[in-house]
């Protein structure tokens, strides 16, 4: 136990929320977990997600400060997942950036900001068609060049949430389920009905937040579970396009997600036609194995984001507010997390986050 313990309550059981309980229940504090949702996790963003490391792909669009957060969280994450009470589908194999002829202007945009933005030399390696063969056998002769970045990482983000879960049970944190948040201030948790009290409350509602976070607006996630046991992949494979990209991740049994990266967009309602024929025929276009594919779900979230796309952590006496996860939840949610937790048990912002630090 620590000197300064405190009773901290968090509100929002997704990635972030669940990271942040663990951190503070390992540094000794007592904490409680409120969610709308059920101990899995269904219903919240990250149910609805890929589970990709990759801060170097995310350069396509992303700032040199995400990509800088996930490298940190990428060091982060193996230790974190040797420490959970279940055991988390997680490789680290890489990823493969590829396009079509016609679209080779997005692959070379990408390999641009890849260079300039880099850190260190050797996170990308131009491959041509030969060597994309054997990275992926089952890719060979598909396309004649691409981008594979040997140092990202990929899970399964619902194994990761129900692993959590199961952590937060034996390390003692109370988690409190179906419960509707009516109002958050300093040290209170509301559900209309009882008030709970702590030292400090956390928000982590993402879009649940708007009410108090008027800038946060909701960015549209779509993907499919795909069942293709005719297709053979070992690591994420992004196929760039003018219009959007799309991923094609892994999972354990010929299983695959197949999504987009953002669609500005705050409706929630189900995967519409149009957005069904664009990702399953750009993943048939990688894979022909994917004609013959099943359908087991199509998924939607509104993630939530400020206007620059940049994650913020809200200070105040008693309350602490992190949002604006975006697309970058499982990329930078270590980092963000191992920073507020330095900040509750020092009282000074880390230098690597300062810039993500604002009085409310």
């Amino acid at each position: 136990m620590t000197s300064n313990t405190q009773s901290i309550g968090i509100v929002g059981a997704g990635i972030m929320g669940r990271l942040l309980a663990l951190e503070l229940k390992w540094q000794g504090h007592t904490v409680t977990l409120f969610d709308r949702n059920d101990r899995d996790g269904r219903g919240s963003c990250s149910w609805t997600g890929a589970g990709m490391i990759a801060p170097y792909c995310e350069l396509e669009a992303a700032e040199r400060m995400i990509t800088e957060l996930g490298v940190y969280s990428a060091q982060r994450w193996p230790k974190l997942i040797k420490k959970f009470a279940e055991p988390v589908f997680y490789h680290s194999r890489g990823s493969l950036v590829v396009a079509h002829p016609n679209d080779r202007n997005e692959l070379e945009r990408l390999r641009r900001r890849v260079i300039d933005n880099a850190p260190r030399p050797d996170i990308m390696e131009e491959v041509d068609g030969a060597r994309l063969g054997e990275l992926e056998p089952e890719l060979a002769g598909r396309f004649p060049q691409g981008l594979f970045f040997p140092f990202e990482q990929h899970m399964a983000n619902r194994d990761l949430l129900r692993a959590m879960g199961k952590t937060l049970e034996t390390e003692g944190v109370k988690f409190v389920t179906g419960f509707t948040t009516q109002t958050i201030s300093s040290g209170e948790i509301s559900d209309g009905h009882s008030t709970h009290t702590f030292d400090r409350v956390i928000d982590c509602r993402g879009m649940g937040a708007k009410s108090d976070l008027p800038e946060l607006r909701g960015v549209r996630g779509e993907l499919f579970y795909l069942h293709a046991p005719e297709v053979n992949l070992s690591r994420p494979v992004r196929l760039m396009h003018p219009r959007y990209s799309i991923y094609i991740v892994p999972r354990p049994n010929n299983e695959y997600v197949v999504g987009a990266t953002a669609i500005e967009s705050d409706d929630d309602r189900n995967v519409t036609v149009r957005s069904s024929l664009e990702l399953l025929s750009a993943a048939y276009t990688v894979h022909t194995g994917f004609a013959e594919a099943r359908v087991k779900e199509a998924s939607v979230a509104c993630r939530p984001a400020f206007p620059d796309n940049h994650p913020r952590i809200h200070t105040a006496d008693g309350l602490i507010r992190v949002n604006g996860l975006y697309r970058h939840g499982f990329l930078i949610a270590p980092a963000l997390s191992e920073f507020i937790a330095s900040y509750i048990q020092t009282g000074a912002i880390p230098e690597k986050g300062k810039t993500l630090f604002r009085e409310a």
